[in-house]
């Protein structure tokens, strides 16, 4: 094999290994972080395939450094500052106390038990301050923790990775200046240093956020570029914020991405979900190529020494650093024990501790050091974390909750019958007298916009699918495809389409987006007829001595809408799927008026639906 097909297999191999890993995750539905680390091992130590440092040379960490821009940016336009009144104070000891506390206990762990010298171990101290949306986020989106745990933790991962970075610049710096300055003159010095470092990222943030705001709203970019041209100036500011000051861009694309999200004048969803895409390559590529450079020997010098530092940081420096920040914060003891058993490093620590291998020189310890923690946290985390959420209650194994498009009578009794069954349900409406008949009724709503940037403020913890039930054909297709970015395009439904005079397959039927639900009959105006007729939805209890043939033969004109298996399980019925049940399940269906004088066989209640507006 000549020397281009190496470096095309190579390429090739990245990409097959980080999508495909991330891909594998999704079907087996456990952390893909994990797969991707095993990928990457694979490739690298023990196959050989792919040699990051002969693909890429010199040029690799610069890459990987705007990879990392990229992420933090994307990452920071998932914050909502409106979740500040509640995870406010927690976060910010977290990230000042908590910091502490992680940088000192770690440095400390990395002097006695894996023998550093000073420098080596402050530093390494530094970089362990870290977490990472890398990790953070596609761990809490496995477990979809409820309450503040989700925001907290998301926020905490973003906000703390440029802090980390910047921390690892001054302890370097700190450490070199104390061999030539008295101690007062180095701290002082590195305090401006960390504030000059803040101030530059915050205003270079602020001015590429104002940029790329003003180019939108005068519409000065056409809408094919504007993804485009968001990334370059995440790139430019990254770049220019880095020759202003050293590691100051971390902190400018933090900035921009949490002002751009949480400005309400120009729509920046397209960018959020281009950057979502583009993450998700850049993070699949990522674990592979530094995963790929690891020398698997340097694990095996550490002897007992590794593990122990990596128990030592599980077991002690997380547990310590949250239970002393969140003293008196509010914070429930399981919300405590569940923030104590996340901290996975990855991307940035990787990152960061090859950077400053360059700066100590003859260093692969210093990395292996780095890379035993990102492996051994990410596997210990993402394998215990879930488990422990739903231990706690705080997160259920497979959310089976609906989350409806829709605040209408006949959503709100769909929603009434789901919720008796005991599966968790919300309603989002832009109509102000639905979601207040809702709440009366004791649903829970989000009065928003489903296709808004408003619908992450919702509350997803135990809701695992969508259900478009408006009037609007075209507000269901837009809804499923954005619902499909939260819960999978598996678990996005919508009502059939009207017809308009063309059929309903001249129209696309078949290749549009989300699952159909019911049947291919059963579109909004046909719901509002049956309404209008006085039908009802039922729930029936399947039995031995009341069978499906029983149901089907006492309402035969009934449309199937869901199949229960107590409060576990929940089958919507769709048009490509055929569903039955059996004993022991609960049918809920529309039937007619007339139909329900017979309840032999259920043990159930008709919910009366009045007709929709």
């Amino acid at each position: 094999m000549d020397p281009g097909e190496r470096i095309l297999v190579a390429l090739s191999g990245i990409l097959v290994f980080g999508v495909g890993s991330q891909w594998i995750g999704g079907r087996l539905r456990i952390p893909s972080i994990l797969i991707l680390l095993l990928s990457g091992v694979l490739a690298g130590p023990v196959t050989g395939l792919i040699d990051p440092d002969a693909l890429f040379g010199e040029i690799l960490l610069p890459i990987v450094s705007l990879s990392v821009a990229v992420i933090l940016f994307e990452g920071a336009m998932t914050l909502r500052i409106s979740e500040l009144n509640e995870i406010g104070r927690p976060l910010f000891l977290l990230l000042t106390v908590g910091v502490i506390v992680t940088g000192v206990l770690s440095a400390a762990g990395a002097y006695f038990l894996l023998d550093f010298n000073l420098t080596r171990a402050i530093l390494l101290g530094a970089i362990l301050t870290v977490t990472g949306p890398t990790v953070v986020g596609p761990l809490l989106q496995h477990i979809r923790p409820v309450g503040r745990v989700g925001p907290l933790a998301r926020w905490e991962g973003i906000v703390v990775d440029p802090i980390g970075a910047v921390l690892a610049v001054l302890a370097f710096g700190g450490a070199q200046a104390v061999e030539v300055a008295p101690l007062e003159d180095a701290a002082m010095s590195g305090l401006i240093g960390f504030v000059q470092t803040f101030l530059t990222g915050a205003v270079l943030g602020l001015m590429g956020a104002g940029v790329l705001w003003l180019a939108l709203k005068k519409h000065l970019v056409s809408d094919h570029l504007q993804n485009p041209v968001a990334l370059m100036l995440v790139v430019l500011v990254f770049s220019a914020s880095n020759l202003l000051h050293h590691e100051s861009g971390l902190v400018a694309v933090t900035v921009m991405g949490l002002l751009l999200a949480n400005q309400h004048q120009v729509s920046v969803g397209h960018i959020v979900r281009f950057k979502e895409n583009l993450s998700v390559l850049l993070i699949s590529s990522l674990f592979i190529v530094l995963t790929a450079r690891l020398d698997l020997s340097q694990f095996v010098a550490f002897s007992w020494r590794g593990p122990a530092f990596v128990v030592f940081l599980l077991l002690v420096v997380r547990p310590a650093s949250v239970m002393v920040s969140t003293i008196g914060c509010g914070l429930t003891m399981a919300e405590r024990l569940f923030l104590s058993w996340l901290a996975p490093r990855g991307i940035v620590a990787a990152a960061v501790a090859s950077v400053f291998a360059l700066e100590l020189g003859n260093a692969d310890d210093f990395v292996a050091a780095a890379f035993l923690v990102i492996v051994g946290t990410v596997v210990v985390y993402g394998l215990t974390a879930g488990p422990l959420a739903r231990r706690l209650g705080l997160s259920v194994a497979n959310p089976q909750g609906v989350l409806i498009a829709s605040a209408h009578p006949g959503a709100r009794a769909i929603a009434s019958a789901l919720q008796a069954q005991g599966f968790p349900v919300c309603l989002v409406d832009t109509n102000a007298a639905n979601t207040r008949v809702a709440r009366m009724e004791g649903l829970p709503t989000l009065f928003a916009n489903i296709l808004s940037e408003d619908i992450h403020d919702l509350e997803l913890g135990g809701l695992g699918r969508m259900l478009a039930l408006t009037r609007n054909d075209e507000v269901n297709l837009l809804a499923v495809a954005r619902a499909a970015e939260l819960f999978g395009g598996r678990e996005s439904y919508r009502l059939s389409i009207n017809s308009t005079g063309t059929s309903r397959r001249d129209a696309g039927h078949d290749v549009l987006a989300g699952r159909v639900l019911f049947s291919d009959d059963a579109t909004y105006d046909e719901l509002d007829r049956r309404f209008a007729a006085g039908h009802t939805i039922k729930a029936t209890r399947i039995s031995e001595e009341f069978t499906m043939d029983d149901f089907q033969r006492q309402y035969p004109e009934a449309l199937m809408l869901f199949v229960a298996s107590g409060s576990d399980k929940l089958t919507i019925l769709t048009t490509d799927a055929t569903v039955t049940a059996s004993a022991g399940q609960t049918v809920i269906a529309l039937v007619g008026a007339t139909a329900s004088a017979d309840d032999s066989g259920s043990d159930s209640v008709s919910a009366a639906i009045e007709k929709a507006d």
